[in-house]
């Protein structure tokens, strides 16, 4: 009798144990234990999607807390793939004339600031990545259980907004791209509705695997780092003013409109959803410490690689332009609707004519970040939303937020450079806007032992994260003051600004005020299913 008693007793101690620890609940078996009471949660790949990674379940000694399995160069490879793809939201058209447009004003002076923006995204896309593979779920799913009701439909239409305005940039981006290399024959509403079709296109891939979709982006990235990197060539930029640029830290008063535009382009709050989703395309069980911990491992080396790459075709947009239009006349006019002729009329002739490779690279650009956009949408749509719909519908519904206001303003701003110029300047500051409604979830669900168990931050890594997320808020807070104070006229345009930006600021501190709080009811919820199914 004695035994069977000991046995239940070693099982309860081994629950509490469990419970201690608050390893998150696995996707699987949130899965099961929720299709047991007659639903099922939307998930960001379906078990049979997902990349199994080669001997993660080999020796018995994987699955010791402890135990780190050797680096292998084939894993890597393996999990090599949602790095690339986060890293497409830091070369959309919206950053390449950030970057333009800081090269011809600026010169090389801001290349450092680049340089550390880029450091600081990478940061914050790590953490991103963490959640995903710790909690074996996406940040939409995860900020579903942490807020009330009324707070998700907030932040889900925050983030909604801020997608559809990186879409219309990059869709507008890829159909100025277009009308450059069919020599003005395409206007731009063509190339709008032309792009949209890449919607099409990515259900096709998808159809075929993740690792097919990630060697299509490889080649979109791989085009545009050739394409910079050749008219970077072409240009010629002065080897010893790069260099000073990135080493050594300058700042203008006739630069901080530039300054504060490379900052303000690192974070797009749809990215930030986006990793967390796509590191879940690998078979990682978030009950298995050893797994997460490896897969946190390769996730960061290859995010680091990924965004080295961004950099340097980032680096190679800003030297050329600094080169060939700081001091100038033309450097305060080019935009990205003329940079194309500009950089013709400067570097012309040559093996091949600059434009087209200027058009080309655009494209590659614009195509590969409107399909990431179409991704995240539906993870951002089916996280906070829990929606159970089948992909091509998910797809078409959130390319057509896009699309439609996209094509209206193609048709009303076809024929006026300087008025895409101001819609462009619109747009940033509403992705700016939306930026603390990314940051500030991640950053509290990212320190919660109750959500990410022992792979919560330590206290010196999160002071740093919210000290880059205080500072990148900050900035863009500066741009919005700065292009309210310039644009806003009118009493009563005014009092509605003014009205927006108190509730605007009462919102964020609701969701700092959140920070260190009990888990919401959801998290309680998923942490008994999960002792539940332990002890069963």
């Amino acid at each position: 009798m004695s035994s069977p008693s000991g046995g239940e007793d070693s099982k309860d101690d081994e629950k509490d144990e469990e419970s201690n620890r608050l390893l998150p609940l696995s996707s699987s078996s949130q899965s099961q234990s929720l299709q047991s009471e007659g639903y099922s949660d939307e998930v960001a790949f379906e078990a049979r999607e997902k990349i199994v990674i080669v001997d993660v379940e080999g020796p018995d000694s994987i699955d010791a807390v402890d135990y780190v399995p050797p680096f292998s160069w084939r894993k890597l490879w393996l999990f090599t793939g949602p790095g690339f793809l986060m890293s497409i939201a830091f070369l959309d058209p919206g950053n390449l004339e950030g970057d333009l447009q800081a090269g011809a004003i600026a010169g090389y002076s801001l290349l450092w600031l680049l340089l550390w923006a880029t450091v600081m995204g990478l940061l914050i896309q790590m953490l991103s990545a963490r959640v995903g593979v710790a909690t074996g779920r996406h940040l939409a799913e995860l900020c579903r259980d942490e807020y009330s009701n009324w707070a998700r439909y907030i932040l889900w239409f925050m983030a909604e907004v801020a997608l559809i305005g990186a879409d219309i940039q990059e869709v507008i981006g890829s159909a100025i791209a277009i009308q450059i290399l069919s020599n003005g024959f395409l206007p731009l509403w063509a190339g709008v509705l032309i792009t949209a079709s890449d919607c099409f296109m990515f259900l096709f891939l998808e159809n075929y695997g993740v690792r097919k979709l990630e060697g299509v982006f490889a080649v979109l990235i791989a085009t545009m780092a050739l394409s910079f990197a050749w008219m970077c060539g072409d240009a010629k930029p002065s080897g010893k003013e790069l260099l000073k640029g990135i080493l050594i830290p300058r700042l203008g008063s006739k630069t901080i409109r530039q300054a504060v535009g490379v900052v303000g382009c690192v974070i797009m709050p749809h990215n930030v959803f986006l990793h967390s989703a796509l590191v879940q395309s690998r078979k990682i069980d978030p009950q298995k410490k050893a797994q997460v911990q490896e897969a946190l491992t390769y996730y960061s080396i290859e995010s680091s690689v990924a965004l080295f790459v961004s950099f340097m075709i980032n680096l190679f947009v800003t030297t050329v332009f600094a080169k060939g239009f700081y001091g100038t006349q033309q450097a305060s006019s080019i935009g990205l609707v003329n940079a194309g002729q500009f950089l013709e009329e400067k570097y012309g002739g040559g093996l091949f004519p600059i434009l087209y490779i200027w058009g080309i690279g655009l494209l590659a650009a614009g195509q590969s970040s409107t399909i990431t956009g179409t991704y995240a949408g539906q993870f951002i749509m089916g996280g906070f939303l829990n929606l159970r719909l089948k992909k091509w519908t998910r797809a078409l519904i959130t390319r057509s937020f896009a699309i439609i206001p996209t094509i209206i303003v193609a048709i009303i701003f076809n024929t006026s450079e300087a008025s895409l110029d101001i819609l462009n300047e619109w747009l940033n500051v509403l992705q700016s806007m939306q930026i603390p409604f990314a940051l500030i979830p991640l950053l509290t669900l990212v320190a919660k032992e109750q959500v990410m168990g022992v792979f919560k931050i330590g206290p010196v890594l999160e002071r740093l994260a919210w000290t880059i997320a205080v500072l990148v808020i900050l900035i863009n807070g500066y741009l919005l003051i700065d292009f309210f104070i310039s644009e806003v006229k009118g009493l009563l345009f005014g009092f509605l600004i003014g009205s927006g930006t108190v509730a605007y600021v009462s919102f964020i501190i609701y969701l700092v005020s959140r920070c260190g709080t009990s888990p919401s009811n959801g998290l309680s919820l998923e942490l008994s299913e999960r002792i539940t199914c332990n002890g069963n």
